[in-house]
């Protein structure tokens, strides 16, 4: 059964920061690519930040570029997106998300966590 968890979501202030982790188990997939979403009330899921397998490469969105770091530790089967400077305009649930196979920018994952909210107070 595959499973992807979030954690390390919560409230805090403008400007701080917030380091999510999504461990990863039962992948089928040797070496899966990893991302992170984020959907917010009333708005669709967006894309955040992805990475792959190796980590040698990522991609942001715009909206988070410089702000946001994806990496991952393959030996503890989990991705992490470090949050930096926050906004009030990041308050969103976080997803993350398992494909096989590296695609930059790609919306079609197979797998789903179920979220981890975070709220940026102004």
């Amino acid at each position: 059964q595959v499973q992807l968890v979030e954690s390390g979501g919560g409230l805090v202030q403008a400007g701080g920061s917030l380091r999510l982790s999504c461990a990863a188990s039962g992948l089928t997939f040797s070496m899966p690519a990893m991302g992170w979403f984020r959907q917010a009330p009333g708005k669709e899921r967006e894309f955040v930040a992805d990475i792959s397998w190796s980590g040698f490469r990522t991609y942001y969105a715009d909206s988070v570029k410089g702000r946001f770091t994806i990496s991952r530790d393959n030996t503890k089967h989990t991705v992490y997106l470090q949050m930096n400077s926050l906004k009030p305009e990041d308050t969103a649930v976080y997803y993350c998300a398992a494909r096989e196979a590296y695609i930059q920018r790609s919306y079609k994952y197979d797998y789903w966590g179920q979220g981890t909210q975070v709220t940026v107070s102004s």
